[in-house]
């Protein structure tokens, strides 16, 4: 009796090697979930599958159902995104965004707007300069972690709920990465919390609360993205469970 067969238009998060040539790859299908499929002899050089699954490309897949993992039997891409594995910025700031989503989707979740903001974030950050890639990145992963429920509080005290007013010019206002966000000074004395450079809160609102074009437009600088960068790694690391590889190579890699 033949498998059942279905079709699904999917983002490629993650390739895995399976044996001698096949491959396990990680999908974000359109509905927000994750999908998980062998691609059978993907690693030979005669395979289509090489060149039709690459990473954060957009791809429709038609699959069978399998006992463990489906099977992947034709793929077509939609869209490849080439910049983004051949440029070696670009490359390191879709890593995170990638590795993000792989562990905070699951099979069978859905949160549908997690495919148009990643579809969305992945042609913005394929067409932008080098300098501009991280300020895409950091406000990519801000939005995922928002829409997987793991949106910190960036202008109401998660002790009393109070505003929390823009501090300064080179001042700090008080995160507890644990409770959840921004802390008001009454707060303060009885909640665990770190001050932050109040410029990096600033940031990390402009950019939840930007489109990718309006964050082009604003030019943001690279320190700038990469102190947002660094406060989404304290909070996967305090919600999700997860520190990034990815964004310890970008941290460390000296490309910007």
């Amino acid at each position: 009796m033949a498998s059942a067969t279905y079709t699904a238009r999917a983002i490629v998060l993650r390739k895995t090697k399976l044996g001698e040539s096949d491959l396990i790859v990680t999908l974000l299908a359109e509905d927000g979930s994750q999908m998980r499929a062998v691609a059978k002899g993907a690693r030979k050089p005669s395979s289509s599958f090489a060149a039709r699954l690459e990473l954060y490309s957009v791809v429709d897949v038609l699959c069978s159902k399998g006992r463990s993992l489906d099977i992947v039997k034709e793929a077509r891409i939609m869209a490849s995104h080439e910049r983004l594995r051949r440029d070696l910025e670009h490359a390191a700031c879709a890593a995170p965004m990638a590795e993000l989503l792989d562990r905070v989707t699951q099979a069978g979740l859905e949160g549908p707007r997690l495919f148009a903001l990643t579809e969305a974030a992945l042609d913005r950050l394929d067409k932008v300069d080098a300098a501009q890639a991280p300020a895409v990145c950091a406000a990519h992963l801000l939005k995922a972690l928002a829409l997987s429920g793991l949106r910190p509080s960036l202008a109401a005290c998660v002790g009393c709920g109070a505003d929390v007013a823009a501090a300064p010019p080179n001042g700090t206002t008080f995160v507890s990465y644990r409770e959840g966000g921004v802390v008001c000074p009454a707060c303060r004395p009885s909640t665990e919390a770190v001050a932050v450079p109040a410029d990096t809160i600033g940031w990390c609102r402009a950019l939840m609360g930007s489109t990718f074009a309006e964050i082009e437009a604003m030019d943001v600088e690279p320190s700038a993205s990469f102190a947002v960068l660094h406060f989404c790694q304290q909070w996967t690391c305090e919600h999700v469970g997860a520190n990034l590889k990815s964004l310890n190579f970008l941290f460390t890699s000296g490309l910007f």
